[in-house]
């Protein structure tokens, strides 16, 4: 008994060592370690006790690695423990492919909620909405699952069934939505004209490797319009590269677009703008947001509202943006650990608070079903899904409108 103990806090000791002197060493003062020993005193009481006299004889990993998953869990939705295998996992490249359901999702409370369905993928055409409740994956409660674990139950070969159990807010019940995994290829970007050709129009799916190149040929298309809206509505995020790499075609070159901070100083970087824009600084912009925006849509709108280069139309932003990075453990376990926060080029923590818009409009439940509707049949009939009503792409199209009209007064 003593041995097995013995080998649970000595892997402890290891692990808290290693936080406290491996990771972070140069930045830290010297430490009254008196807490930290009061810890290792309570930890291995109640580790005596469950091996004493729990039920059933338990293994000494399984309670190791049971107590760093909820250590880990504590932090944040996003920080996490992994075990060898799931590390192992985690981090080497997937070969194949594998179906996907194209839904961005976060923990909030162990609430396992939808950020956001990916246009054109099967949790859109399937009717997902940003702020649904995954109860169950296959009838299995998520209440005890990890970010990656919901993940990993999500996905699988193409062609195969999965069945959500989902609670949405305004419906009395849960109730189940069946949905087949496909490969996710997505267009990160769509464009049209609105007002007989006035304004363009460029929808921003995801930010994807190839998004900085389609969405760089958009806005050659309409630099020379009245005026460009800029639709980030569910848009998960992406990759920040492709994030800083689009902000570089709107806002002057060497102006700040993103940082990032922790309580380390080596975790504090910096993102200026690459390039010169690509849009002239007369012609007004527009752009979308809604609760489904998150990540990088609320990094390329931050920066566009702090240097007052468009004006924010839509609802506040979800308020997802922080840095992981991967440390690995001796016995090929490993942790994600949140280590930094992002920030606007004006201060501004993005995360858990989002971007608030410069004209605030919300859509009502009814509004938000009859759109998506529309832009799921407008795949299906070419119908064009702006003949239903938009009130936040309205208020986007008036605000250029605004704009021009303040533009020829001066």
């Amino acid at each position: 008994m003593k041995s097995k103990i013995s080998l649970v806090v000595g892997v402890m000791l290891i692990f808290i060592a290693g936080m406290s002197f491996g990771l972070n060493s140069k930045n830290q003062p010297k430490t009254d370690y008196s807490d930290e020993v009061q810890i290792i005193r309570t930890y291995t009481d109640v580790l005596k006790i469950v091996e004493d006299n729990y039920v059933e004889q338990p293994k000494s990993k399984d309670l190791l690695y049971g107590s760093l998953r909820g250590m880990l869990s504590s932090l944040d939705p996003y920080s996490t423990f992994f075990t060898p295998e799931e590390f192992k996992e985690f981090t080497s490249e997937t070969q194949g492919e594998f179906g996907g359901l194209g839904i961005e999702i976060t923990m909030e409370n162990n609430k396992l909620i939808v950020v956001s369905p990916i246009e054109d993928t099967p949790a859109f055409k399937a009717g997902i909405k940003p702020g649904d409740w995954i109860i169950e994956i296959d009838g299995e409660p998520t209440d005890k699952m990890t970010l990656f674990q919901a993940v990993k139950k999500m996905r699988g070969q193409p062609g195969t069934k999965v069945t959500l159990t989902i609670f949405r807010k305004g419906i009395d019940k849960p109730f189940k939505v069946e949905i087949v995994r496909d490969v996710i290829k997505v267009k990160s970007v769509k464009t049209k004209e609105l007002e007989n050709g006035k304004i363009g129009y460029i929808r921003l799916t995801q930010f994807q490797e190839n998004s900085a190149d389609e969405f760089e040929k958009a806005l050659k298309q309409f630099k020379n319009k009245e005026g460009i809206i800029i639709d980030l509505r569910n848009n998960p995020g992406g990759l920040l590269t492709s994030a800083v790499s689009i902000a570089s075609m709107l806002i002057p070159k060497g102006k700040l677009i993103v940082y990032t901070q922790g309580r380390d100083p080596k975790n504090k970087e910096e993102f200026y703008s690459e390039s010169d824009p690509i849009v002239p600084k007369d012609v007004p912009m527009a752009v979308i947001v809604n609760k489904g925006s998150a990540s990088a849509s609320e990094i390329l709108t931050g920066a566009l509202k702090d240097h007052k280069r468009a004006i924010i139309v839509g609802d506040t932003t979800f308020g997802k943006a922080s840095v992981q990075t991967l440390i690995p453990l001796q016995d090929g376990s490993g942790i994600k650990l949140t280590v930094a926060h992002y920030y606007t080029p004006n201060g501004n923590l993005i995360m858990n608070k989002g971007i608030t818009p410069d004209i605030i409009v919300k859509m009502t439940e009814e509004e938000e079903m009859a759109k998506a509707k529309a832009e799921r049949e407008a795949k299906i009939s070419r119908k064009d899904e702006t003949e239903v009503k938009d009130p936040q792409l309205e208020a986007a199209v008036n605000a250029i409108k605004i704009l021009n009209f303040a533009k020829k007064m001066n």
